[in-house]
């Protein structure tokens, strides 16, 4: 089975001052949380779409998702208190629920990059059947630059490095046997799902991202975001 999660239990303290975390403030004409969800509701494919959320926003996310998407398919569960806790949150509904089959996968996604195509998201799908892990990048534009105790200590040929997106696609049973067999220091180390499974062995499979799959994480962020999201409605 293919399911979705979308990873929406941070508190958006970057974010500044504000009354809700980020990925409920408004993006035009509804919460950016929405804009997310309703790209994942156009995915036949998908056979449970999972939401992960804060503790204290589970029933505002509950009767939010009920007023704008009418689709069975989501549920609202807890996220964790770090990432992987918060995939782990989801591979245990999933395995309480359906049980867990060798061919299951995990796309995961950043609730606050609203602008996910579906050609990224099925791309993730179609090389999640030759990899048992898959990461969404983008070609790095800038010169990277590594620094240890505020002196550059190496700096990488750009041409070999990208920028992290999501989503991120998982088998799930891999995943899991991974997670239950690291420490404690490595789970605190390793916070991206990619790295997990790098670590196990595997070959992480990529897909191509999007300059416009931008994730809003600053005031900065939303008023990019707010440009784009109007010249689309624009389009329409």
């Amino acid at each position: 089975m293919i399911y979705a999660q979308v990873m929406a239990g941070g508190i958006g303290s970057r974010m500044g001052h504000t009354e809700r975390p980020k990925q409920f403030l408004n993006l035009a004409d509804k919460p950016i949380i929405i804009h997310t969800l309703e790209k994942f509701s156009l995915i036949a494919e998908f056979d449970k779409i999972i939401v992960s959320i804060h503790p204290k926003w589970m029933q505002y996310a509950k009767d939010l998702i009920a007023k704008y998407i009418d689709d069975e398919r989501f549920v609202v569960i807890e996220g964790g208190a770090e990432r992987n806790d918060t995939v782990m949150g989801a591979i245990n509904y999933i395995k309480s629920n359906f049980g867990l089959n060798e061919a299951d996968v995990l796309v995961m996604h950043d609730a606050v990059r609203p602008f996910v195509s579906r050609r990224i998201i099925m791309d993730n799908i179609e090389a999640a059947s030759h990899y048992k892990a898959v990461d969404t990048v983008i070609p790095a534009t800038d010169t990277i630059v590594k620094s240890e105790n505020g002196i550059i200590s190496e700096i990488p040929v750009r041409d070999q490095m990208f920028q992290g997106q999501t989503p991120q696609t998982v088998n799930i049973q891999a995943f899991e046997s991974q997670y239950n067999s690291m420490t404690i220091e490595e789970r605190n180390i390793l916070s991206d799902s990619a790295k997990v499974m790098l670590l196990a062995g595997y070959e992480v499979g990529v897909v191509n991202g999007d300059e416009s799959n931008i994730k809003v994480t600053r005031p900065y962020d939303l008023r990019i975001a707010n440009i784009i999201a109007q010249e689309n409605l624009d389009v329409q």
